[in-house]
C-alpha cells in the first residue's frame, strides 16, 4: 500500500513537471509572437509593399522576390538528389551496408554544423574561388548543402514507414523492384516526403547567417547571378542599421506569418499522413 501511494505521488509530481514545461515552452513562444506583432503591426503600411525599393520606404518586395527565387533554385537542386539518395539507402542498399552507414553519419554531421560555417564555405568556394561573387546562385548552392540532409532524412523516414506488405504484394503480382518503388512505395510515402520539403522551405526562409556571406545584401530584384537580399536578411539589416527599426519589425511580422504558415502546413500534412497510415478517415 505504501509503495502504491509512493508511485501515485511520483506520477503526480511528474505530471506537474511536464505541465510546467509545457507552460514555459508555450509561454515563451507566445511572448515572442506577441512582442513581434505588437511592435510590427502598427507599421504595416503600403510603403513597405511598394514595388520599387527606396531609402525612404524600405520596401520588402525585392526581398520577397529574391526569397522565392532562392527557394525555387534550392529545391530544384535539393529534391532530386535528396530523394534519390534516400531511395537508394532504403530500397536498394544491402542491410548493414557500410556505404549507408557512412552516408547517414555524414548526413547527421552536416545537420549539426552551424549555418555560419556553411556561409564561410560558400563565400570561400562559390563567391571567391569559382568567382560568382555574391549572388542568388551562390546562396542557393550553399543552402543546398544545408538542406540536403533534411530532405534525405525525412524521405528515408517516409519510405521506412511504408508497410513491407505493400512491397510484397507488388512483388507477388509480378512487379519489378523499380516499378514497385516508383508506383507503390513513393506514392505511399508522398505526404511524408512533401512534409520534409515544407520544412526545408521554412529553413530557407528563415536563414540569415549563411546567406549574408553568399547571396548578398543588395535591395534589388535579383536574377540567379545577381546580388540580392532575402526577407530574413532584409529584416536583419534594417535592425542592425538602427535607422529603420519600425520597418524591421513590420518585416518580422511578415516573416513570422510565413514561418508559422509553413509549420502549420507541415503539421497538417503529417496528420493527414498518419490518418492515411492508420486507415482512420474520421
Amino acid at each position: 500500500m505504501a509503495h502504491s501511494n509512493k508511485q501515485r505521488r511520483q506520477a503526480v509530481i511528474l505530471k506537474i513537471l511536464i505541465g510546467l514545461t509545457i507552460v514555459i515552452a508555450m509561454g515563451s513562444l507566445l511572448l515572442v509572437i506577441v512582442q513581434v506583432l505588437m511592435r510590427g503591426i502598427p507599421h504595416l503600411n503600403g510603403d513597405i509593399f511598394d514595388p520599387t525599393w527606396t531609402t525612404e520606404n524600405q520596401s520588402m518586395m525585392p526581398a520577397i522576390w529574391n526569397t522565392l527565387l532562392l527557394i525555387l533554385i534550392t529545391l530544384v537542386l535539393t529534391i532530386p538528389v535528396g530523394v534519390a539518395t534516400a531511395i537508394y539507402t532504403v530500397e536498394y542498399a544491402k542491410p548493414g551496408s557500410r556505404f549507408v552507414a557512412i552516408s547517414r553519419l555524414m548526413t547527421e554531421t552536416l545537420q549539426g554544423i552551424p549555418s555560419i560555417i556553411f556561409g564561410l564555405f560558400g563565400m570561400i568556394f562559390f563567391v571567391n574561388t569559382i568567382g560568382w561573387g555574391n549572388a542568388i546562385i551562390s546562396g542557393a548552392l550553399t543552402m543546398w548543402f544545408m538542406t540536403l540532409p533534411l530532405v534525405i532524412r525525412s524521405t528515408e523516414e517516409a519510405l521506412m514507414a511504408v508497410p513491407m506488405s505493400l512491397r510484397e504484394a507488388s512483388y507477388g503480382l509480378g512487379a519489378t523492384k523499380l516499378r514497385t518503388t516508383f508506383q507503390v512505395v513513393l506514392p505511399a510515402a508522398a505526404m511524408g516526403i512533401f512534409s520534409g520539403i515544407i520544412l526545408t522551405i521554412g529553413r530557407i526562409v528563415g536563414e540569415t547567417a549563411a546567406l549574408i556571406y553568399t547571396a548578398g545584401s543588395m535591395a534589388q530584384y535579383a536574377s540567379p547571378m545577381l546580388n540580392g537580399r532575402t526577407l530574413a536578411i532584409h529584416m536583419y539589416l534594417l535592425q542592425t542599421e538602427g535607422i529603420h527599426k519600425d520597418q524591421a519589425y513590420a518585416t518580422a511580422v511578415i516573416l513570422l506569418i510565413v514561418v508559422l504558415a509553413i509549420n502549420g502546413l507541415s503539421t497538417m500534412i503529417q496528420n493527414a499522413y498518419k490518418k492515411k497510415e492508420t486507415g482512420n478517415d474520421d
